[in-house]
């Protein structure tokens, strides 16, 4: 029930419905989008609240708190113009559309004086639960409270040991619980959120004051509270985010089979294994590229191991041992931080640093209770290396969270759609976009034997997507599909 089309299911036609139905295994904030190409950048997404304890004290839960970029136009036409943009001879201009805006709980002010603020009310001496989400397409975002410290106690969904911040970066899919304390005098307090240029943002909002924070009593005006901490303006994550349950992570395993790796990972075209523990994912011109109308648990179903090249899909058959990703961004790619999401699974963050990963940067890793989330920066330019344990079965994506927008090239090749087979799609590497909807991810099928039982409607929603597709379809795919 991941719902991500190509892999775990047939897109939804145009009037099909579907229920979701799943198991709740962790509790605190998440959220749900659609992975249809770029279409959850048109706001088909929302909150979620999986409820639970806390490793610190509260007394009121504000719930969800989402804070993201906005574009006035859609998602499919700031596609083209990407594209346009990624042919521009000029290497400056090959940037994608800077956003219009940015939202806070779904609203804002904007430059032509519409709008308004998000208005949130604090009673003075009370402590909130605030559940930050950043669902945005191609922002990284920081945000601030005047007067105000947040104490982060959830990283993802993973319960964290209590610890203090002024600014806190949202990267793109990431979700932080944090507690804000009504400490201050009575009055109106701006809640900042900028893009954070130092992680290549590119959203045109830069005044910041983008909701405000009201005590009981307090007028119904702007404020005036000024921002006294500085923005760091860096791309660095919240640390230390040491998870309360603490766990341990095998590392004889890893550093053993690193250190006779036979791969040499500043050369690595696309992903390999050494047909063990360790995965390396070379982040460079190797596009995933998934088929709408035969997902990957349609292989399974059919005993068909025949996978497309395309499909970028490592096997993983062994349940219940330590897989180790060393994810290594190639130099030659244009030097982005990009958030790293795994569906089905936390992961353990061992460790991420600049240049290349070697053996020398094997002590720059943490074994013992190192951070634990579902979204991490691959560094510009750098490696991370994180590590998961094989104990859910399933068809799973491991991906960039920057939507982004595909290449040119991908787009023209499918407006003469044509009905199945169709020719796989190939990009040439200077038309090669870098993030998911242009094909940064990959896929594992992970201990296929244990699968669960298939949705009684899986058949139905494929039969029902082929129908449509096959037929004069008014939404054609392009880019990975993701």
């Amino acid at each position: 029930m991941d719902g991500v089309p190509g892999i775990t299911e047939c897109p939804l036609a145009p009037g099909q419905t579907k229920t979701y139905t799943f198991k709740l295994t962790q509790y605190g904030t998440t959220w749900y989008h659609s992975h249809y190409s770029s279409q959850y950048g048109m706001g088909i997404l929302g909150g979620m609240i999986i409820n639970g304890p806390t490793t610190d004290n509260y007394d009121i839960d504000l719930g969800t708190y989402m804070v993201n970029d906005w574009y006035t136009k859609s998602a499919y036409q700031l596609d083209l113009i990407a594209s346009a943009n990624l042919q521009n001879p000029n290497p400056a201009l090959r940037a994608p559309p800077p956003g219009d805006n940015i939202l806070v709980n779904g609203t804002n002010t904007n430059k032509f004086g519409g709008g308004k603020h998000s208005v949130v009310s604090l009673t003075q001496g009370k402590k909130y639960l605030l559940r930050l989400i950043n669902p945005s397409v191609d922002n990284q975002i920081r945000v601030q409270l005047d007067g105000h410290r947040f104490t982060i106690v959830t990283a993802d969904l993973v319960p964290i040991k209590p610890i203090t911040t002024d600014w806190l970066l949202l990267g793109i899919g990431q979700r932080y619980n944090v507690i804000i304390e009504a400490n201050q005098t009575v009055g109106n307090y701006w809640f900042r959120a900028v893009a954070e240029n130092g992680c290549r943002s590119f959203n045109a909002n830069t005044n910041g004051t983008a909701a405000i924070f009201r005590y009981s009593g307090a007028p119904s005006i702007n404020p005036n509270s000024t921002n006294a901490t500085p923005n760091p303006g860096d791309c660095s994550e919240p640390s230390p985010l040491v998870p309360y349950v603490p766990n341990t992570v095998n590392a004889s395993i890893f550093n053993t089979q690193a250190r006779n790796l036979d791969v040499d990972i500043s050369n690595t075209t696309g992903v390999v294994t050494n047909n063990k523990s360790i995965v390396v994912w070379g982040i460079n011109v190797t596009a995933i590229d998934v088929d709408w109308e035969k997902p990957i648990l349609s292989y399974v179903q059919q005993n068909d191991t025949d996978y497309p090249v395309s499909e970028n899909l490592i096997s993983l058959p062994t349940a219940n041992i330590s897989t180790y990703w060393i994810i290594q961004q190639d130099s030659a790619a244009p030097p982005i931080p990009h958030p790293i999401h795994l569906h089905g699974h936390d992961f353990y963050v061992l460790g991420h640093g600049a240049g290349v990963f070697d053996n020398s940067s094997i002590a720059d890793l943490t074994f013992v209770n190192p951070t634990r989330r579902d979204v991490a920066f691959l560094p510009a330019s750098g490696w991370l290396v994180i590590s998961f344990p094989t104990d859910n079965p399933g068809a799973w994506l491991m991906h960039c969270h920057i939507v982004s927008f595909p290449p040119l090239r991908s787009f023209l090749l499918n407006l003469s759609h044509l009905p199945p087979p169709r020719t796989p799609l190939t990009l040439p590497p200077y038309l090669q976009a870098w993030h998911i909807s242009g094909g940064l991810g990959l896929q594992f099928l992970e201990n296929k034997e244990s699968f669960p039982a298939y949705p009684a409607d899986y058949s139905e929603t494929c039969a029902a997507w082929s129908s449509y597709y096959d037929n004069d379809p008014k939404y054609l795919k392009f880019g990975s599909g993701l």
